[in-house]
């Protein structure tokens, strides 16, 4: 008498199950796997190569898992910075001579997008200036000044 041994078949729905607790622990968001007799399909979108590379080595190491198709796609890499805009020496120096005209004890210089700022100014107006030189978009503003 010999006994042959029923090798029980895992099914679909426990191993789409077992592949969502996995996306889980991972911290994988969008993906979408499809089982059908223990063949998966996933779908979505990863953020690198090793991402989708290890995804797809858990989904082959879940029990009941006979192959797997990996339709995931890369995301595009974010868009870079935009440039830095430093305005020019002339029109710098044509907002500052601007900003100074109700401090006639503070003196400027611009050179190479840096405002060089020296004279003496009141502790309450330094502020209203610093935010009206900031605004005009130097690279620096070398703050020299006296305070009274």
């Amino acid at each position: 008498m010999t006994f042959t041994a029923c090798k029980e078949k895992v099914k679909d729905d426990d191993i789409q199950s077992a592949i969502f607790m996995q996306l889980n622990s991972m911290g994988m968001v969008g993906i979408q796997p499809m089982v059908k007799d223990g063949e998966v399909t996933i779908s979505g979108e990863c953020k690198d190569e090793a991402s989708k590379a290890s995804l797809e080595a858990a989904i082959k190491s879940i029990k009941g898992v006979k192959s797997v198709v990996n339709n995931c796609t890369i995301a595009p890499p974010p868009p870079p910075a935009p440039p830095i805009e430093i305005s020019t020496d002339n029109s710098l120096m044509e907002g500052v001579n601007n900003a100074l005209k109700d401090y006639p004890t503070v003196r400027s210089d611009v050179k190479d997008g840096v405002i060089t700022l020296t004279g003496e100014i009141k502790r309450s107006d330094l502020p209203k200036l610093m935010q009206t030189l900031n605004a005009l978009k130097p690279k620096k503003v070398d703050n020299q000044l006296t305070i009274k």
